[in-house]
């Protein structure tokens, strides 16, 4: 079951949430209109205890919301709090100017206060990847136990990836990425990524002459949220699927997930007899009998729910189930539902104990408190 919380805070299309270490009892929620917002936890928030931690689209509009866009995620430097380093970056939609609808970006912001807020008249842009059409943007960040920043990227839209982006490695798109923000202008290539070898020709505006050392795994078609067992480190994440199959995948470097050939573990081009020579099965899938929009979560490290430890959470934006598989799962396992909700999942929140909660899109969070 679960129990609201933060009821008294105004979230405006919440994205994602985020406790921050060194800042215990800190919130920050991303909104998709450009906006990050902060509150403190403890005591029990008021409306006028919400601040803006920083704006986006002040002094100059950036985001562009349109289809699927907005600003999708923020990922606070590792170190961010220490030796006067207070860089966040942002991954968030904007026009081009161009022949394209809209464009990804990763910039880089920082703060001027000690982290009370940020500096939104300088921004660093780090990479851009124009996108094909506004859905499957993909778009959440994070770093990784290694120190260097992951970001997963959808297929660049419309229906069963037209332009055969996500099995097309000289491009971004259908891909996770993992750069080093520290070691170059803007970026370096992390050695042990699979085309590191073409370092010298980097993607940075999203496409390349030759396979991109950026990429980390390929093959996905729009992962809607993962993160980072705290516990393993392995990369857990939730794909959206295209008509018939939501699937769950362990992301692991150098590897082919499959779309669009497969969708989950099932033809897709062609619709039987392809080719599954070097694709990764997922861990878990469900059919659209189910949901049909997959939101990924966090493999469970808290204690409040002690029959929880250990299970990797995941829902689903359309019908508000939840489910769980092992983290300790084969390929191929089947999950199990544990709570059928009316909630619009958009995300998962973990806090610094390891404890989950679900953020409905329309502005409310809940956390889980209990096996049903």
């Amino acid at each position: 079951m679960t129990s609201q919380v933060f009821d008294q805070v105004s979230m405006n299309a919440p994205m994602a949430m985020y406790h921050l270490a060194g800042s215990p009892n800190r919130w920050f929620v991303v909104e998709r209109n450009g906006r990050v917002r902060v509150f403190d936890d403890m005591p029990n928030p008021t409306n006028n205890e919400v601040s803006t931690f920083v704006d986006l689209n002040f002094p100059v509009m950036r985001v562009d919301a349109e289809g699927e866009g907005g600003l999708l995620d923020i990922a606070f430097h590792p170190d961010f709090g220490v030796g006067g380093n207070y860089e966040v970056f942002f991954s968030y939609t904007r026009d081009n100017g161009g022949p394209n609808l809209i464009e990804s970006v990763i910039s880089r912001f920082y703060s001027l206060n000690m982290g009370t807020t940020l500096d939104s008249t300088v921004e660093e842009v780090i990479l851009t990847i124009p996108q094909d059409f506004n859905n499957h943007n993909g778009g959440q960040i994070r770093f990784g136990q290694d120190g260097f920043l992951y970001a997963g990227w959808g297929d660049g839209g419309s229906g069963g990836d037209p332009n055969d982006r996500a099995e097309d490695t000289t491009n971004l798109l259908g891909a996770f990425t993992r750069i080093d923000v520290d070691g170059g202008n803007p970026y370096a290539i992390p050695p042990g990524n699979p085309f590191a070898a073409n370092a010298a020709t980097p993607c940075s505006a999203g496409f390349g002459g030759a396979s991109c050392p950026e990429i980390f795994a390929w093959g996905v078609r729009n992962p809607w949220r993962w993160s980072f067992d705290s516990q393993t480190g392995a990369l857990w994440a939730g794909d959206v699927g295209q008509n018939a199959w939501e699937e769950v995948d362990v992301i692991e470097n150098g590897m082919n997930y499959g779309w669009d050939i497969r969708e989950g573990a099932h033809c897709h081009e062609p619709t039987s007899g392809c080719a599954t020579a070097g694709l990764v099965d997922p861990i878990t899938e469900y059919d659209h009998s189910q949901g049909s929009s997959i939101t990924g979560g966090f493999v469970y490290r808290g204690s409040a729910v002690p029959e929880l430890g250990g299970q990797y959470v995941f829902g689903d934006f359309i019908t508000g189930r939840v489910w769980v598989v092992p983290a300790t799962s084969s390929q191929g396992t089947a999950p199990t539902e544990i709570l059928d909700t009316n909630f619009s999942i958009v995300s998962f929140a973990e806090d610094l104990n390891g404890e989950l909660y679900i953020i409905d899109i329309g502005g409310t969070v809940h956390q889980i408190v209990d096996m049903p």
